[in-house]
């Protein structure tokens, strides 16, 4: 596990409800008043997290807090929708089927938005980032693009949109008569970094402001290579059609509106990821 770098004591507090921007039926009504009455009687809401994708989320020093933007957010969040919100360490690929099966009533890691994802889950947007390759320091190798992955050993974490582009990489590596990638596939980031620097793989593959903080708490084991690419929103995944999307994105508007959100990001060295209107089940570029 990465040690977390220059963490924020406490989360910032937001202020009190406001309006949806694009619902005229919402716009009288605060975020907690949105929460279907179901869901808000439950007064904690459990958040599938996976916490070895640091900063969007990580472990604190003692091994079991879990610390980040996602957590700052989950925080923040929680005050506009009038409950809690409780960060539960779970595999990255286990929290969408989490959701599907009731075990969790939020995901908030990290998630890019898909057409495939939203099939199942419904997604608030709340952040944007692209994908980055790192490598062992004192590698000299540099790879700019999914084409530079023909022929190499590339570590992924399970379940992520990197694991899939890595993949269908494969088949364009063949088509233009090259070896296709090695994709090796890994329960958490943390497994992944360690095929990395152990040399088995010869470069890591994750959301470009995660491969940049991993590189910077490195300690300098790692160096990033070429320049991120394939620029996407994150969102803040529910359960299908339960109800929530409206009152979470009332919430992350209110956040947006107040400055809390913005506040969050600079603590993490990722206000570039910002965005400005959270919209339901928005589809990739």
């Amino acid at each position: 596990m990465l040690p977390p770098a220059s963490a924020p004591a406490t989360a910032p507090v937001a202020s009190n409800a406001a309006p949806a921007a694009s619902d005229t039926a919402a716009s009288s009504q605060s975020a907690a008043d949105l929460v279907p009455a179901a869901i808000k009687a439950k007064g904690t809401l459990i958040v599938g997290t996976d916490a070895t994708y640091p900063p969007g989320e990580m472990f604190d020093t003692d091994g079991k807090t879990i610390i980040g933007l996602d957590a700052d957010l989950a925080v923040a969040l929680g005050q506009q929708l009038g409950v809690q919100l409780k960060m539960q360490q779970a595999t990255f690929a286990n929290i969408i089927p989490g959701l599907q099966s009731g075990k969790y009533d939020i995901g908030l890691s990290s998630f890019t938005i898909t057409a495939e994802r939203t099939k199942v889950v419904d997604f608030v947007t709340y952040f944007q980032a692209g994908e980055g390759f790192y490598v062992k320091a004192g590698s000299g190798k540099t790879y700019s693009g999914l084409d530079a992955l023909c022929g190499l050993k590339v570590a992924v974490e399970t379940g992520t949109v990197e694991e899939t582009d890595a993949q269908d990489q494969a088949d364009k590596c063949k088509a233009a008569g090259n070896p296709a990638p090695t994709v090796m596939s890994f329960a958490d980031q943390d497994q992944a970094n360690l095929a990395v620097s152990s040399g088995r793989a010869d470069l890591g593959f994750a959301d470009s402001q995660v491969a940049e903080y991993i590189v910077k708490v490195s300690n300098g084991q790692f160096e990033m290579s070429g320049e991120p690419f394939g620029v996407a929103p994150y969102g803040i995944a529910l359960p299908k059609g339960n109800g929530m999307a409206e009152a979470m994105r009332a919430a992350m508007q209110q956040l947006i509106s107040d400055g809390t959100y913005l506040n969050i990001l600079k603590q993490w060295g990722v206000e570039d990821g910002a965005v400005t209107d959270p919209v339901i089940n928005q589809a990739s570029s």
